[in-house]
């Protein structure tokens, strides 16, 4: 008598929020039951609560100024650290792959369909992003797409977008990003971009997006970011912008 072959159990859902952000927790919380996910808040990291020596071994002020054009406000930083204990916990549990939300977002009817079918993927991937540009209105740039369920495409990015707000992590992919990520010294949504730079963390995306962008999105928790004040700081983001540009097409598959 041949095996049946049984679908994989669901992924873990884990949704990063802070200790003060309890009207965000009580509407996820509500999305996830909803939805009957075995989903759970991740307590996020606020900066000015880690000791200076967890802070140092984090952030390094030297990579961010050779990295990024602009020092990182400590929401940035607080944000980066979440998604790093996030990677962390992975590792620590005896999961294949997590579904990581930020607070910030709604989930659509077909979400736990997709991350099943994420779920059921051959190994190979890191990492699977749950909302790219074509929510936010923009034209995404597509290397492949292929069926992952019904009405939902698997997608190979020709530049990667920078939202961070929902995606799928193996851990292969957590493993590849602790070893080439801590420290760090850029935003996490600009750091992903460079996925040559973790070992060739080989990325994806779903399209259209299984997540949406919350209202709240737009009053960020995580504090205001700093303006480019100067001539030299609108010079030093064309200059990254344009070494990223190089990167990305340099390591591109052929």
């Amino acid at each position: 008598m041949s095996a049946v072959s049984l679908p994989p159990p669901p992924l873990p859902v884990r949704y990063i929020n802070l200790d003060r952000d309890a009207e965000r927790r009580a509407r996820l919380d509500a999305e996830i039951a909803r939805l009957g996910l075995p989903g759970e808040r991740f307590p996020g990291v606020l900066w000015t609560a880690l000791p200076q020596a967890e802070q140092d071994a984090l952030y390094s002020p030297a990579l961010n100024a050779r990295q990024f054009h602009k020092p990182l406000v400590n929401g940035e930083k607080g944000c980066y650290a979440s998604h790093i204990a996030l990677w962390r916990w992975l590792l620590h549990s005896p999961h294949p792959a997590v579904v990581v939300l930020e607070d910030d977002v709604r989930l659509k009817d077909d979400f736990a369909a997709v991350c099943a079918a994420i779920a059921a993927l051959p190994a190979g991937w890191d990492m699977v992003k749950l909302i790219g540009r074509a929510e936010l209105g923009k034209t995404e740039k597509l290397r492949s797409e292929a069926p992952l369920c019904p009405g939902y495409q698997l997608v190979q990015y020709r530049r990667i977008p920078s939202l961070t707000a929902g995606y799928v992590l193996s851990r292969q992919g957590a493993q590849k990003l602790l070893a080439t990520r801590v420290p760090f010294g850029r935003p996490i949504d600009v750091d992903l971009r460079h996925w040559w730079e973790s070992q060739h963390l080989v990325m994806r995306g779903v399209s259209p997006a299984a997540i949406e962008l919350d209202d709240t999105s737009f009053d960020s928790s995580i504090g205001a970011k700093v303006a480019e004040r100067s001539l030299a700081d609108k010079w030093r983001k064309a200059r990254h912008k344009l070494l990223y540009t190089l990167g990305n097409a340099w390591h591109a598959p052929r």
